[in-house]
């Protein structure tokens, strides 16, 4: 069996990541590739940790925000650090649904609604590690009948790879006994000049995405897309995070920024497609992102305090990262306009998320 270093690139300690958490083992694993790149993962959330990519002057740099130990995880007043969010990432209108004639209850834990899977999601379970190599590590969580709410034993599994392109890939499997609902994402949080640095303000993006979803103040879609032409939501062309986010909007006003979804300019919504790039003019570190979901939700951080310690003592204040949560869309299940997020028994779900790191 593969065993991890003891210590990363990134000086994380294997030790720190020890703990029984709800009668389960967590750890942390450390991916690597020929390029000296390294993606750490902890099964606690099935979290991305540490993920370590060259900037232009050839030194390492760690582009994404989280804690040095476990028990920071566990207290973290940011409990979606790098995790994958289930059952249903992002948002459920008032904590109800309506499934083949029969009313689900769900926890009110954003607002009035339900946000990335209630109280305890996917982002706070300990995953079974099935199985790991140098570069490549598989979780598996079985999320029983009635957890948080949601019908139907779900069996989820979650592959990561760390490619010689220097690239991440997130691969999701799913399968269930009943009926249920599904959105699954990873919410890393990116920071391109190096987590700890205090700004994505002036990280370059472009979003293929002609189109999102309007909110009210509870971050319900409204239901049609808007244009984004013409708008502060416009990254069609290439502009800086910060350059319009404090514009007199109401969407950003909402937001107190971006949590948006941008619907990606697809001909068939599960076509795996290049979604955008964002690049840090500090390093030099270019993101490329590639997707088979119909939607990306953007979060610039807007709601970091600073308060907490992250990794090396580092402290992450507002919009001190962006979040690229490709996923289905917002509260979907009750728009059935919208692509569907039913997963019945007998049908797969699979989908495929691609960061690839480059500089310019």
């Amino acid at each position: 069996m593969f065993i991890p270093k003891r210590e990363s690139r990134s000086g994380l300690l294997q030790e720190a990541f020890a703990k029984n958490v709800d009668g389960k083992q967590t750890g942390l694993y450390v991916l690597t590739n020929s390029n000296g790149c390294e993606l750490a993962i902890t099964n606690y959330g099935a979290k991305i940790v540490a993920l370590i990519v060259p900037d232009r002057g050839g030194n390492f740099v760690d582009v994404v925000t989280g804690h040095d130990s476990i028990d920071d995880y566990l207290t973290s007043e940011e409990a979606y650090f790098g995790a994958v969010c289930g059952r249903t990432a992002n948002r459920i209108a008032k904590g109800k649904f309506t499934l083949d004639g029969k009313e689900y209850t769900l926890a009110i834990n954003n607002g009035p609604n339900n946000l990335h899977g209630g109280i305890k999601g996917f982002n706070a379970v300990v995953w079974d590690v099935l199985d790991i190599e140098n570069s490549r590590i598989r979780l598996h969580y079985l999320s029983p009948d009635g957890e948080e709410g949601f019908p139907g034993n779900l069996s989820v599994t979650v592959t990561y790879t760390l490619t010689d392109e220097n690239a991440v890939e997130i691969d999701y499997r799913a399968e269930t006994d009943q009926a249920t609902i599904l959105n699954l994402t990873n919410h890393s949080y990116f920071n391109l000049s190096g987590a700890g640095d205090p700004t994505i303000g002036d990280h370059l993006l472009r979003l293929m995405a002609d189109t999102y979803l309007p909110t009210d103040e509870t971050a319900i879609p409204y239901g049609k897309p808007e244009p984004v032409r013409g708008t502060p939501m416009d990254f069609t062309e290439v502009h800086t995070i910060g350059e319009r986010i404090n514009d007199d909007f109401q969407q950003l006003v909402f937001g107190n920024g971006y949590d948006h979804n941008f619907i990606l300019n697809k001909q068939h919504p599960d076509d795996y497609v290049y979604a955008g790039m964002l690049q840090s003019p500090k390093t030099g570190i270019v993101m490329e992102m590639y997707t088979s979901q119909p939607g990306v939700q953007m979060y610039t951080g807007n709601w970091m305090t600073g308060n907490l310690v992250g990794k090396k003592g580092q402290r992450y204040p507002a919009r001190s990262a962006v979040c690229f949560e490709t996923q289905h869309y917002p509260d979907s299940i009750h728009h059935p306009e919208y692509p569907s997020i039913i997963l019945r028994p007998g049908d797969i779900f699979e989908s495929k998320t691609t960061y690839k790191f480059l500089v310019k």
